[in-house]
């Protein structure tokens, strides 16, 4: 039996991480489950999987989470630090698959902690790769790549030495605005951008996914995880999002990981690494499918790519600034309050103002460089807002 504690599991990573546990139940022990609030999902889970612990990032929720589970065993907490006291407690594997920024201090304490840990949460190693490097080497943790494209990548370059490579390719679907023109994006409405073709997702990440900034930030994090050089990461459109993504060695040889567009593959993978484990998805079918076909971003539609790669170039707080205004803006957009092209102008706009740091040398910067751009980015939405 393996212990596991999932941080983020009511969201789509975490259903999916727990619907594999929910296949093999005997398996797994598992040891603490979080969420922002949704106290009543949290404790059926935490019931169902006879969890040690159920926690909620946000303390109004603990009452009712108490509530839910009275008369059990399960310890009960909420607050910020108590997400980073779940994220510490010893298991054999933890998920991480809080979104946003709120994932990066619990990311960090799962990390001090020395384990094992499967990273779903992009924000964190986007805004703070440099100090999460640094503490995965030092406390001697393993960071396991759980977004699909990441860990494809992982998978080619298993049996293969990094000097070897040429090129790393990231692939985008593209999202469900890929072939709308500048007019219409401009009305693209937060129903259409979260309506993902090919993935279900969260509303935020799914409008990454439409602004290409999902991939802007997987580039970013490509970087930290596989350190082969700004110069031989690309980024190549693929909407029918069969080839997660691709490595090109020196000798000309291509290596890619295909598979269909669910999550609980790479999940699987990073749960029984270095072996496999059975999945319920169905097998790739090529020859339904049809047909691959790529093609080169339009950085003019969506910029993203372009600013992310200009942050990470910079270096420093730039990524994290970037990060920040994006979450913002992402959250306005669904709000009603900007335009779905304006996205990506708060963001620059943010990154042209901002007082960037040329290095990140703590998370107490990180957090702070975070916050600035938060501020900013609030303060100038009014400029940007509907009229």
């Amino acid at each position: 039996m393996r212990s596991i504690s999932i941080l983020g599991a009511t969201g789509s990573v975490g259903a999916s991480t727990l619907d594999l546990i929910r296949r093999d139940r005997a398996a797994w022990k598992v040891v603490a489950l979080t969420a922002n609030c949704s106290a009543v999902e949290l404790a059926a889970l935490a019931r169902e999987f006879d969890a040690e612990c159920a926690v909620v990032g946000d303390e109004a929720c603990l009452a009712e989470l108490r509530e839910a589970l009275a008369g059990t065993k399960i310890e009960t907490a909420g607050g910020r630090a108590a997400l980073c006291e779940a994220a510490a407690r010893p298991c054999d594997i933890t998920v991480a698959a809080i979104v946003g920024c709120a994932g990066l201090a619990p990311v960090m304490a799962a990390i001090e902690r020395g384990g094992t840990l499967a990273l779903a949460n992009k924000e964190a190693l986007v805004s703070a790769g440099e100090v999460m490097t640094a503490a995965v080497q030092r406390h001697g943790a393993t960071l396991l790549p759980v977004d699909s494209e990441h860990n494809a990548i992982f998978q080619c370059l298993q049996g293969n030495a990094v000097e070897d490579v040429r090129f790393i390719t990231l692939t985008a679907s593209g999202g469900p605005l890929r072939t709308w023109s500048k007019d219409r994006l401009n009305a693209a409405t937060p129903a259409e951008a979260v309506a993902h073709p090919n993935w279900d997702m969260g509303a935020k990440i799914s409008v990454d996914s439409a602004t290409m900034m999902n991939k802007g930030l997987e580039f970013i994090e490509a970087h930290y995880l596989f350190p082969v050089g700004l110069d031989r990461l690309r980024i190549l459109v693929h909407p029918q999002s069969v080839i997660h993504s691709m490595v090109e060695y020196r000798d000309g040889s291509t290596l890619a990981q295909l598979g269909p567009p669910d999550m609980r593959v790479p999940i699987a993978s990073c749960l029984a690494y270095p072996d496999r484990m059975e999945t319920p998805c169905a097998p790739l079918d090529l020859a339904a499918i049809g047909e691959l076909t790529f093609a080169a971003p339009d950085e003019d539609r969506f910029p993203a790519t372009r600013m992310a790669r200009e942050a990470i170039a910079a270096g420093g707080t730039a990524p994290a600034t970037l990060n920040a205004a994006n979450e913002v803006a992402v959250a306005a957009f669904l709000d009603g309050k900007i335009a779905f092209t304006k996205i990506a102008v708060v963001v620059e706009d943010v990154l042209a103002q901002s007082d960037l740091a040329p290095q990140s040398t703590s998370l107490e910067e990180v957090l702070a460089a975070d916050d600035a751009a938060r501020t900013l980015a609030e303060r100038l939405l009014g400029k940007h807002a509907f009229a």
